[in-house]
């Protein structure tokens, strides 16, 4: 069982995390919701705009169920956002994929995202890179 820490420096460093997760969040709502999108929706197409995407694999890396997923991509597909198609890979499997204009607007959102990026920005390179370690050291993907 993992031991709690509750010296001040780590429970300020939590607090601090919780509040840039909360300000990013509230940005993100924010600007989904400029493109009438619920920010489940901008967060999807965020994801299609990297790469074509199996539903199930949107629905894990969101940590929620395959059916929500599929009302998601409903509802993009309905605005002409996004598209099912079959997988090259395995042709059983739907992909959802960004339409033209899905992945415009994907790119309106991430560039209209400033709170993390503009404080980012004033941080040197070294800086960024280790606060990019440290990140993925926490998340264990190093």
């Amino acid at each position: 069982m993992p031991t709690t820490r509750t010296d001040p420096l780590t429970l300020e460093v939590v607090e601090l995390i919780g509040t840039v997760v909360a300000r990013y969040h509230d940005e993100y709502e924010e600007a989904a919701a400029r493109h009438a999108l619920t920010g489940a929706q901008a967060r999807v197409l965020g994801l299609l705009a990297l790469e074509p995407t199996p539903m199930r694999k949107i629905a894990d890396k969101l940590k929620c169920e395959p059916s929500n997923v599929t009302g998601i991509i409903d509802r993009l597909e309905a605005r002409g956002l996004a598209e099912r198609r079959p997988d090259p890979a395995d042709r059983r499997v739907k992909v959802a994929a960004p339409t033209e204009e899905g992945r415009e607007v994907a790119r309106r959102l991430r560039d209209s995202l400033h709170f993390a990026r503009e404080p980012l920005g004033e941080l040197t390179e070294t800086e960024r890179t280790l606060l990019r370690d440290l990140l993925k050291r926490m998340l264990g993907t190093v």
